[in-house]
Parts: structure tokens; C-alpha cells; sequence
């Protein structure tokens, strides 16, 4: 005999004992101030876990709003997390925004999106974040204890209070905090990227390494760019630059980098595929178990495919004439001081101008179109040693 529509058999209390208890999830939608009459974006952000409880971990993608890897990296991350969720896995804090730069993503002209630079003048998205570490070194120093935990606890204390004081105008100033305060206290901040033709690589302060050996070993990282100041204050040395500026500042006193900040470059512009986002979600995902975010058997840690390096040992190669690039080596080919890696042509004279390494090492990016100016960018090359000329400004912008 059938049961009767709707009937749902009783669980009993040994059932419902083995049932997991869900971890928490819910869903924040900031407003940002309208920047024109008629126009208002917000900011989403997804939160799973309870604050406080356990190591806390903030990830976003899109800063760069026409980077697209990192945000279906985010669809496939999300379930991820959404079935950990369920499962009752999320040990401490995870803030995911799945696209973070609602300003950039508005901004198309004639069908080309144009999502790096805001086009009311404010710049790159990703430069001109506060700098926090003086203003905390000033507030603070008198307060600093022998004791690291609670040096980190009114640290991360000081910072919110400066950001809570801030009185932003310009929507992407905004934006800009928005940001900041939700990241700032974090344990783990990793903001997504792409570059144009690349090779999976990472931003990365330099007093962050090797604890940092993991997330780049997990990723599959072929390169670890190392700097305490890259110049124009880029998101991750936002977050990260203040603690080794006050233990710069106060050397007498345990400071450690408390926030592993991060900027991630998930290879190249066109790498958008299901499989790369779920094998890069993948590594994430044991990433944050091994940091103890989530609860998991992450599995042994992969080799780690290179070493990291100095920033200032990987050069940019430019282009010194108009025309139409042609390579001649591939993303990953090793070069010597003085090979050919490119040529610039033009057709009108047959002419064909060579751009040679600078410094032995290997190929991590190029470019994805080849009409060229004068000045544009056409190769970053890896090295080990780093080279005199690199100083200052050591971004593209």
C-alpha cells in the first residue's frame, strides 16, 4: 500500500544525531552612492561560517573587471563552499565576492568592456589603497605587548577604527573601502587576477615567504614575485604592508605578517574554462583546509614547480617602435641574456626590430595582441638575480 500524498516518514533520534548541524551562510548587498543621477550599483559579498570563530579567509575576483578567470573560478568555489556549508565543514570565516568591481563591469564603449582603469578619471582599480601601517604605528606604539596574539588583536583593532573614520566622496573611493573593511582582519585575503598570455603566478610579500609555500605549491604557481613595496599600493600590500611596517617600526615587539595577502593571476585572459575553474576551486579548497578554514583531509602537498624569487629579478621587456609583434619564444620557454623573444615589424620597410632578454630566466607573460606603440609591454621574463634598473614603480600599469 502506498503512503498517502505528502507523507514524509519520522526521523529518529539516532537520525537525526549523524545529521550534521550546517554551518551558516547568508548574503551582504552593499549600496554604493549613486555617482550620476538615475545610477546606483551595489556590492555583494557572500559570507560563510561565523566571525570571530576560527581563522577567517576574504577572497574576490574582478577588481580588474575584465579579468574573467577568477570569476568562474568563484561559480565553482561557491559550490564548493555551499556544499561544505551543508556538511557542517566551515571551521572559521570565509568572505567570497564572486565579482568585486561593480564599476568596472558597467564599463563598455562600443562593445569593448574596459574594466582596469576607471574611466571617471580615478585610475587603476587595483592602485591607491590606504596606507595604513604610519597612522597605525602612531596610535598604537605606546599599547604593543611581549605577547604576539594580542599585538595582532589591537592591531587589527586600530586599522578598523582608521577605516571606520574615513569619509569617502567618489564611488570608487567607496568601492575602495568597502573593500578594505571587509578584509582587513583577515588571515587569508587573495585578490584574483588574470594577466593577458600567462602562466599561473603570484603577487606576494616578501616577509610572507616560504610560510606562504602551500598556496603556491597548491595552485600550481610557476612563479612567486616577491615585494615589500611594489609601488602605487595595490590592494594585497594594502593588507598585507602594515604588519611588517610596525614590526619594521617596533623591532622589540612580536609582530607577525598576521594577514597573507595575495594577489592571484589565474594565467591568462582567455584561460576561462570549466576545467581550469574547478581544478583551480580544487586547489583553493584544500588550501583553506590546510589553513584550517575548513574542516578536510587536504591530501599531500604537490611539489612545488619553482622557488620564488625577487620582483626586481623579473624585467619587462617593451616595445621601442610601432608596429606588429612576433614572437619568437612561448609562455614557459627559458631564455639567456641577449635571445631574440620578439620582433617588431613593419611592412612598409621591411623592417624588423628584435627585443632581446635582459637577464637569464624564463617567459611568464605576453602579450594577447601584437599591434604595439611604443612602451607597451611585450614579455615578463623570471629571473633569479635581481637587476639594478628595477627600482622604484616595479608594477605595469
Amino acid at each position: 500500500m502506498l503512503p498517502p500524498p505528502g507523507f514524509r516518514p519520522r526521523a529518529n533520534q539516532g537520525m537525526l544525531d549523524q545529521m550534521p548541524t550546517p554551518s551558516p551562510i547568508r548574503r551582504e548587498t552593499i549600496a554604493l552612492p549613486e555617482a550620476s543621477l538615475g545610477t546606483q550599483r551595489t556590492w555583494t559579498a557572500l559570507h560563510y561560517g561565523t566571525p570571530g570563530q576560527g581563522p577567517k579567509a576574504y577572497i574576490h575576483t574582478g577588481l580588474h573587471a575584465d579579468e574573467l578567470p577568477g570569476l568562474l573560478l568563484c561559480d565553482h568555489l561557491g559550490r564548493l563552499l555551499d556544499a561544505a556549508a551543508a556538511r557542517g565543514e566551515i571551521l572559521g570565516e570565509i568572505i567570497l565576492v564572486p565579482f568585486t568591481n561593480p564599476i568596472g563591469l558597467g564599463q563598455w564603449v562600443n562593445g569593448t568592456h574596459l574594466g582596469r582603469f576607471e574611466m571617471g578619471g580615478a585610475g587603476n582599480f587595483n592602485r591607491g589603497y590606504p596606507v595604513l601601517g604610519p597612522e597605525v604605528a602612531q596610535r598604537i606604539g605606546h599599547q604593543l605587548t611581549d605577547n604576539a596574539a594580542a599585538n595582532v588583536t589591537l592591531i587589527r583593532a586600530t586599522m578598523k577604527t582608521i577605516l571606520a573614520d574615513l569619509q569617502p566622496v567618489k564611488e570608487m573611493d567607496h568601492l575602495r573601502l568597502t573593500i578594505m573593511k571587509h578584509a582587513i582582519d583577515a588571515d587569508i585575503a587573495l585578490d584574483l587576477h588574470c594577466d593577458t598570455r600567462a602562466l599561473m603566478h603570484l603577487y606576494l610579500g616578501t616577509p610572507l615567504w616560504p610560510d606562504a609555500k602551500d598556496l603556491a605549491a597548491d595552485l600550481g604557481s610557476h612563479a612567486t614575485l616577491l615585494a615589500e613595496d611594489s609601488g602605487g599600493s595595490s590592494l594585497d600590500e594594502a593588507l598585507g604592508g602594515p604588519w611588517w611596517h610596525l614590526a619594521k617600526a617596533f623591532p622589540d615587539k612580536p609582530i607577525p605578517p598576521a594577514c597573507l595577502a595575495t594577489t592571484v593571476e589565474l594565467r591568462g585572459e582567455s584561460d576561462v574554462t570549466d576545467a581550469l575553474a574547478a581544478q583551480d576551486a580544487a586547489a583553493l579548497f584544500r588550501f583553506l583546509q590546510r589553513r584550517g578554514v575548513l574542516a578536510g583531509d587536504p591530501g599531500p602537498l604537490p611539489a612545488l614547480i619553482n622557488d620564488a624569487s625577487d620582483l626586481t629579478a623579473s624585467d619587462l621587456l617593451v616595445a621601442p617602435v610601432p608596429g606588429v609583434l612576433v614572437y619568437k619564444v612561448g609562455l614557459g620557454d627559458r631564455v639567456k641574456k641577449g635571445d631574440l623573444v620578439a620582433e617588431i615589424v613593419n611592412p612598409l620597410t621591411h623592417g624588423r626590430t628584435p627585443i632581446t632578454a635582459t637577464t637569464d630566466g624564463f617567459i611568464l607573460v605576453m602579450r594577447h595582441t601584437h599591434n604595439v606603440r611604443p612602451g607597451f609591454q611585450v614579455a615578463k621574463v623570471v629571473g633569479t638575480e635581481p637587476l639594478a634598473h628595477r627600482q622604484g614603480y616595479l608594477l605595469s600599469d
